[in-house]
Formats: structure tokens, C-alpha cells, sequence
């Protein structure tokens, strides 16, 4: 057996124990509880629920709701459900969320990539969302209720006057932004998946 087998065959056993082993925590309980990704307007601007029981019931428990041209209804991101990285309303979250997995979760599903490996992409889309945040921050958008293309799309608006140290923020955020999304596009999103504006 190559190398790349062996690796690829101690992350699918490593995956397997760490989801059936009584005891242990699960995989969203390693990764995604870590992550919250799906959740803060990062990945999504919203997301679409499967009618308007689920939207209603979602709306009583304090959700934003919002209903879409199709007679649907979207839940809009960043959710006001999501405390720290974890679900509020875990019990109660709608299918959409019971069903979505990242490509990433799925990547260590299948033994593609390690537990260790997919902590560090979090970790690395975790610290340059914060850069970028931060960044927003200084260049006058603090609507944290607002999704993170949308809330960078703000800040690039914003006027600067001409400002160089403005001007030299705004270049930085362009940057971060751009490489926030190209992980965000290669590490957690399928390829059918969408990224709302």
C-alpha cells in the first residue's frame, strides 16, 4: 500500500471511530461546532425552507424569515439562531440545515481528508474572516446582521475621501475577501452550490 492510501485509509478509520464509537464525539461535534460556516452569512446569504409551516414555526422561535418569489420562504443569514458556532434551536432547526453537509464534512466522511487537516481549514477561513471583519469594522460597516459579501460589498462603498490609510484598508480587504472566498468556494461548497449576493 502507497502512502497516499495509507493516509487516505487512517482518515476513513479515524472518521468511522470518531462517528460510532460510543463516547466519542461525532464529526459535527469535532468540525462543525467549530465552524458555524453554514450558518453566519459566510458561506450563504440565506438559505430556502421546504414551505411556510417550516417558516412560520421557524418565525415564533425568532428567526428572520423572509418569503421568496417562488411561495417559498428564505432564512436569512447571518441566522440569529447561531450562538458562538452552535445552534440555538439544534432540536428544532429546519431541513435544510438537517441535510446540508459541506463539502468539507463530506471530504472526511470519505477519508479524503484528515480530522487535523480539516480543523486547519477552519481554522484558516475562521482567522481570515475575522481579518475581514475586523477591516469592515474600520472602513465604517458594523451592520453584523448582514451577510459577508453584502457586509464587505458595503464597506467597498463607503466613502473614503481619498483617505491613503482608508484607501490602504480597503486594498487589504479586497485581498482577504478574495482569498476568504476562493477557500470558502474550494473547501466547503460543492460544486451545485450557490452563493447567494
Amino acid at each position: 500500500m502507497d502512502r497516499d492510501s495509507a493516509r487516505r485509509v487512517l482518515a476513513l478509520l479515524s472518521s468511522v471511530a470518531i462517528r460510532h464509537c460510543p463516547g466519542m464525539p461525532s464529526l459535527t461535534d469535532t468540525l462543525c461546532t467549530r465552524c458555524g460556516l453554514c450558518c453566519d452569512g459566510s458561506l450563504f446569504a440565506d438559505v430556502e425552507l421546504t414551505g411556510r409551516t417550516e417558516a412560520t414555526g421557524l418565525e415564533i422561535l425568532g428567526l428572520e424569515v423572509e418569503d421568496n418569489d417562488s411561495n417559498g420562504a428564505l432564512l436569512l443569514q447571518p441566522c440569529v439562531a447561531l450562538r458562538g458556532r452552535r445552534c440555538s434551536i439544534y432540536v428544532h432547526r429546519p431541513q435544510c440545515c438537517r441535510t446540508f453537509e459541506c463539502r468539507l464534512l463530506q471530504d472526511v466522511r470519505r477519508g479524503a481528508v484528515s480530522v487535523e487537516r480539516a480543523r486547519e481549514h477552519i481554522s484558516e477561513a475562521l482567522k481570515g474572516i475575522r481579518r475581514a471583519k475586523e477591516l469592515m469594522v474600520q472602513l465604517g460597516q458594523r451592520d453584523r446582521r448582514l451577510p459577508l459579501r453584502e457586509r464587505c460589498a458595503e464597506a467597498l462603498a463607503m466613502e473614503t475621501s481619498g483617505n491613503p490609510e482608508m484607501n490602504r484598508k480597503r486594498a487589504e480587504l479586497r485581498a482577504v475577501m478574495s482569498a476568504v472566498e476562493s477557500l470558502i468556494r474550494k473547501t466547503f461548497l460543492s460544486d451545485g452550490e450557490r452563493r447567494n449576493p
